[in-house]
């Protein structure tokens, strides 16, 4: 009687502390609003972040919660446009030799850096070419171990990087690299001054200094950050004063605060409380139509169950290509997205490379839920005879464990075993490099959109990441290096869609849907740009005043 009465206690002792966290993270809040709002009718764009942000260095910008903030504050040599296509960002024009090694670009000579005290008593300065020479240099620095150096590193030439005046730099490449410009307009390649790294050192990543729509105000880790317009900008599509980022970690207590109008953004969905929000049908639900807006587009994240097809310890059965064959066709994955995403996404059955990115296309043959064709591939290869006492592993974290659980079942209902093994990200994610792993829940989200940067995970000379799978074919490895420095753009597609075709047939992964992002929004947003990379753009972003 006493331990149960202890075991109450705790937990009361635990609810109360828990409740009590939130109590204050709303009071803090609620300061927050009256601090930044003031009396001035500022136009205050609020939204919030499950993860939080943990550097400000573009050196860093692995993951969404680093990419939207050093969107916000820093800019690149080019960008992409709401289609996704290259225009000029930092760069006012470029050219490109005809051997396609050399890169000549010619910058803007009217953009200059936050005001920050690191460059003195001038607190300013204009943007030149050794910036742009700098940065791209640093990213590769193994000092610095960037998450981002794989972009440039073999690729440009050494000592291909100048600056041949204050407003021209020319990049050189090792060979011919036709997605190359798409490179330069990833966040890792964001320009940033040397001195401001030189002034705050490991600090630099919290007092980031670029040429953006944005700069820092304030930001109290794991808590909320703010940024103030930069009235400096160089070009007039800023029409928010302020941004506040929020990190409330539970996805369904940023949805309340939206409904609640203290939000103007949320990202992403959140099984549990899904159906609460839209219809089976993936519409917002009427009663939620005069209180926010939902916006859905195509985003270039492919979702699948990663299979280890060259490792030591691994099942046996993994490395056989029907086998993995068997296991795509046993997965309903229409059914999949009906029940635990209320549609939104769009089943894979056209392979790996994303809808909305060249050359994807509708009718490639892909794995269409199939399971007595599933079946029958079993019985070929006399699966049915083989003792299962382990059976499959499938490993994942938490976030996705209704998806694997989903999978397993699929699997079992073709007469094959399986258990779920659950990781902390950190941990999947090495188990996932060192290849300790035979099957893995994992998403490949563009790093630029060339089809390229999702053939890359088959190339067989290519380390985890990108190649977790170990996948190893010899004319896979051909079309890839034909591809890479093929400047045809239609020849190119041709080599994408071969490459498509024998990963489609080898099945080194089980592919289950292309991603959509998912925007719910305050009815105070006016006008907001969707693209598939998800990039939060707070250029052209307008708001209502409250």
């Amino acid at each position: 009687m006493e331990n149960k009465k202890d075991s109450r206690t705790a937990l009361e002792n635990k609810r109360k502390k828990s409740l009590l966290k939130w109590l204050t993270f709303f009071l803090l809040l609620s300061i927050i609003n009256a601090c930044t709002e003031e009396k001035s009718n500022k136009l205050v764009f609020k939204y919030n972040q499950i993860n939080p942000i943990t550097s400000l260095d573009p050196a860093f910008a692995k993951s969404q919660n680093n990419i939207w903030a050093c969107h916000h504050i820093y800019n690149t040599l080019l960008r992409f446009d709401d289609s996704l296509r290259v225009v000029n960002d930092l760069a006012k024009s470029y050219s490109i030799s005809d051997d396609g090694l050399a890169y000549t670009f010619i910058l803007n000579t009217n953009v200059v850096f936050h005001e920050d005290p690191c460059f003195g008593e001038l607190k300013q300065r204009t943007l030149v070419a050794e910036d742009v020479v700098y940065s791209l240099k640093r990213l590769t620095d193994p000092s610095i171990q960037s998450p981002g150096s794989w972009l440039l590193k073999d690729k440009v030439k050494e000592g291909g990087l100048k600056a041949l005046n204050d407003s021209t730099v020319l990049i050189k490449l090792n060979q011919r690299f036709a997605p190359f410009l798409s490179l330069l307009a990833n966040k890792y390649c964001s320009i940033i001054p040397h001195e401001a790294v030189d002034y705050y050192q490991k600090d630099f990543r919290k007092n980031p200094v670029g040429t953006g729509p944005m700069k820092l105000k304030k930001w109290l880790e794991n808590e909320a950050m703010f940024l103030t317009k930069n009235e400096q900008y160089f070009r007039e599509t800023v029409h928010v004063d302020a941004v506040k980022v929020s990190f409330m970690t539970d996805r369904k207590m940023a949805y309340l605060e939206l409904l609640n109008g203290n939000l103007d953004l949320v990202s992403g969905i959140e099984s549990s409380f899904l159906h609460k929000l839209l219809n089976a049908d993936g519409s917002l639900q009427d009663e939620n139509k005069s209180i926010i807006n939902f916006v859905k587009s195509p985003f270039l994240n492919t979702e699948y169950i990663g299979i280890n097809c060259h490792s030591e310890n691994a099942n046996p059965w993994l490395s056989n290509k029907q086998f993995r064959q068997a296991l795509n066709y046993a997965v309903d994955k229409s059914l999949m997205l009906e029940v635990l995403r209320n549609n939104i996404g769009k089943h894979a059955t056209e392979g790996f490379i994303p809808a909305g990115l060249p050359p994807h296309k509708e009718e490639a043959k892909g794995y269409v839920y199939s399971l007595p064709k599933a079946k029958a591939l079993l019985e070929t290869i006399n699966f049915p005879a083989y003792d299962q006492q382990k059976g499959l592993v499938i490993n994942t974290n938490a976030d996705y464990l209704d998806l694997v659980t989903f999978v397993a079942k699929q699997w079992e209902n073709a007469g094959i075993k399986v258990r779920i093994e659950v990781f902390e990200s950190a941990l999947l994610r090495e188990g996932m490099r060192s290849g300790k792993l035979d099957l893995f829940r994992a998403s490949w989200i563009a790093d630029y959109p060339d089809a390229e940067n999702f053939l890359c995970l088959f190339y067989g000379p290519n380390p985890a990441p990108p190649n977790y799978t170990r996948f190893d074919n010899a004319n896979i490895d051909l079309l890839y290096n034909q591809a890479v420095t093929e400047t045809d753009p239609i020849k190119r597609m041709n080599l994408y869609r071969e490459m498509e075709a024998i990963i489609i047939e080898e099945a080194p992964m089980v592919f289950l849907f292309y991603d959509q992002s998912s925007l719910f929004t305050s009815k105070r947003v006016k006008k907001i740009h969707t693209n598939a990379l998800n990039l939060l753009e707070i250029e052209g972003l307008q708001l209502n005043l409250n």
